[in-house]
């Protein structure tokens, strides 16, 4: 049985060695709707077409002044014009001369330094400089954040709010981006039903492709719902063929060793690839993961937090090597732990909890839950705990390791 570092290292190794590369790409233009492109994994380098600032650029309101003629406090030059945004003085810095200006805007020919408006005073048509200037001050030197024709946003990267800004500045509004993975949710049980149907008393509803769909889609997929299959083996295999057309495969239930588990017995009919079948984690431990040719295929256990804890683990890394995007360790954070802690072996535990920031520093405590059916600890608290099996007691006050939840951080 694999630790569940292990098993992430398996799959990123199997699914970055059997993805097209590069994947295929389709072309985004975002201008009049950014979230078009939003978390999206840019298929090619950005290249800047201008020098950025494409001017020596002030970062402060004041005067623009030449450093030698104000080396000293008390020191009074002539103010001979203006420069703001949009709009520059047209003339020379002369000496003794001075021109007032606002933020953003060019610093006039011969000007080496800014004064800041509250460290000056007017007089008339005279600047009274208060304080000794040094040349360089307070203005962004043209070209000095990007130099035509630099790669400002580099092939693999996934497109957030300032990488979009960035694209927009050096005037690319229509980007190449990896198509998005399609990754096929089918759900298996004969007690499962339909999200919007009433159940009979030992039904449950399909909670698990709600769920899945949406990590799917903020992990960078395209989820694609095939329905629920039952517990026979006919149905099951014609469900999960309908499946493989996709990307990637999540079946949930049916993995683990019970009469009616029939997931794993379909897929060996199958000629599945199989590289693990269970992970020493709680919950989530009969996680199973192989590959039909070149198509991943994960099987799921079907409790809702077991779901949710293995696609976090095991499909997010599969779903962004498809796109481009290099995959890598689990993205964990440090926080102080509220209460002692006293977990079982041999396994890591992913527990519901709670972070918080009460005096700044972050605190965890995890929640009571009724384990692995239990969503509900799951939706008052906003990560996982994660107990590493090498050390499963723990005292309050220790520095533990944070699992948040994807799209609430």
């Amino acid at each position: 049985m694999l630790s569940h570092e292990a098993a992430r290292a398996k799959v990123i190794e199997v699914v970055t060695a059997r993805a097209s590369a590069p994947p295929a790409t389709e072309t985004i233009e975002f201008a009049d709707d950014p979230s078009r492109a939003l978390g999206r994994i840019l298929a090619e380098n950005v290249i800047a077409d201008r020098n950025y600032p494409p001017f020596d650029r002030s970062t402060r309101d004041g005067f623009a002044v030449r450093a030698a003629d104000a080396a000293n406090p008390g020191t009074r030059l002539r103010l001979i014009g203006e420069s703001r945004a949009g709009r520059a003085f047209e003339g020379a810095m002369e000496p003794g001369s001075s021109v007032q200006i606002m933020t953003g805007a060019p610093l006039p020919r011969g000007a080496n330094a800014v004064v800041m408006l509250e460290d000056a005073r007017l007089e008339g048509d005279s600047v009274i400089i208060q304080h000794a200037v040094r040349p360089g001050q307070h203005y962004v030197v043209e070209g000095q954040e990007t130099r035509v024709g630099e790669s400002v946003i580099q092939r693999g990267k996934r497109l957030g709010y300032a990488e979009l800004a960035m694209a927009a500045q050096v005037g690319r509004c229509k980007l190449e981006v990896a198509k998005k993975p399609r990754v096929a949710i089918l759900s298996t049980g004969d007690e499962i039903i339909f999200a919007g149907d009433s159940p009979q008393r030992f039904q449950i509803r399909n909670s698990n492709s709600i769920s899945l769909s949406a990590q799917v889609s903020l992990a960078g997929g395209e989820p694609l719902v095939v329905g629920i299959a039952p517990d026979n083996v006919t149905e099951l295999r014609a469900r999960i063929e309908q499946a493989l057309k996709a990307d990637i495969v999540i079946l949930t239930g049916g993995v683990s060793v019970g009469k009616y588990d029939l997931v794993e017995q379909v897929l060996k009919g199958m000629r599945v690839e199989f590289f693990f079948d269970a992970i020493a984690i709680r919950p989530g431990r009969p996680a199973v993961f192989g590959a039909c040719n070149n198509t991943p295929v994960f099987g799921l256990p079907g409790n809702p937090v077991s779901t949710m804890v293995t696609f976090e683990l095991l499909v997010v890394p599969a779903i962004e090597a498809m796109s481009g995007h290099a995959p890598g360790l689990l993205h964990l954070f440090k926080a102080k732990l509220a209460h002692p802690l006293d977990e079982k072996p041999p396994l890591a535990h992913f527990l519901p909890a709670r972070v918080k920031w009460p005096s700044g520093e972050a605190t965890v405590e995890a929640l009571h839950w009724e384990g692995s059916g239990d969503i509900g600890s799951v939706v008052r608290g906003n990560c996982f705990l994660v107990v590493h099996e090498s050390k499963l007691k723990l005292e309050a006050g220790e520095i533990v390791d944070i699992l948040p939840r994807r799209g609430l951080f």
